[in-house]
């Protein structure tokens, strides 16, 4: 992992931000699409950010871009769906820059699998990525902030579909409501350490890796998004800056006392019924 100085990027009236100001921030995930728009928003409000993905060149290229632009930014490759990378990547953080403040885990898994179809090697992946990565990154992070006696904020991407889901995102569904469980969790077991922990579940955005989704398994042709958005009820997609302005807010002392959320991020209302 290489660290790049830098100075903190400006708002477009020319103040210096801070929400994150002087904050190390790791967002797993961090590479591309929701993640990626989060290291971007973290970097502009003056954290240091420090971004995790299985493949460097998106990696480096974002570094790029958040240091030419003033900001301060590494890339550590890693891979979520190991326990142990999962782990190693917080403890190299710490090892950096002596300690972690901000935690997100947005890598996931969306490949798809029905109660009928999905084998146990597509299951284990799925729980692998969207569950036991996040947990154990969590237990890394906790650790360092309990052991300094600071504060520190995690916020994990989730999913609308921890709510039921469509029927072939089956595996996906079990495990997003897993990471919902384990938010309220943790966050009612270290709330005394002053560590707020927090979920975002979202809906239907528009990301590289939901275009990737959509022509992989749908056979999705280049006006997916515009056929997409005449069925949703705000008439468009979600879009990542929108998801990360959120995860930003909550990570820092603006978003106030809250902790063990699951806030729906969606066009869908939970219950509703038309």
């Amino acid at each position: 992992m290489s660290t790049v100085a830098g100075t903190p990027l400006s708002t477009p009236d020319g103040t210096q931000p801070g929400l994150l100001k002087d904050k190390v921030a790791l967002v797993n995930g961090g590479t591309q699409g929701v993640g990626a728009a989060i290291a971007r928003a973290a970097a502009r409000e003056g954290a240091t950010v420090v971004v995790t993905g299985r493949r460097p060149e998106p990696g480096e290229a974002l570094v790029a871009e958040v240091t030419a632009a003033g900001g301060r930014a590494a890339y550590l490759r890693a891979d979520l769906g190991d326990a142990a990378q999962a782990r190693g990547g917080v403890e190299q953080v710490v090892a950096a820059y002596g300690r972690i403040d901000c935690l997100v885990n947005s890598a996931g898994l969306t490949s798809r699998g029905s109660l009928l179809e999905t084998t146990p090697e597509l299951f284990d992946a799925h729980l692998a990525v969207n569950l036991r990565g996040p947990f154990f990154a969590m237990q890394a992070a906790v650790a360092d902030m309990v052991a300094r006696g600071e504060p520190g904020t995690i916020v994990n991407i989730g999913s609308d579909c921890a709510d039921g889901g469509l029927p072939y995102l089956a595996p996906y569904s079990a495990a997003k409501a897993g990471l919902a469980g384990l938010t309220r969790n943790a966050a009612h077991a270290h709330r005394w350490d002053r560590i707020r922990i927090n979920t975002v579940n979202i809906g239907w955005t528009d990301s590289e890796g939901e275009d990737v989704v959509q022509r992989t398994f749908h056979g999705a042709g280049d006006s997916w998004r515009t056929e997409a958005a005449r069925t949703l009820p705000m008439g468009r997609l979600g879009q990542v800056d929108e998801v990360a302005g959120l995860v930003v807010l909550l990570l820092s002392e603006r978003s106030g006392v809250v902790t063990g959320s699951v806030i729906d991020w969606s066009q869908r209302v939970v219950g509703g019924q038309d």
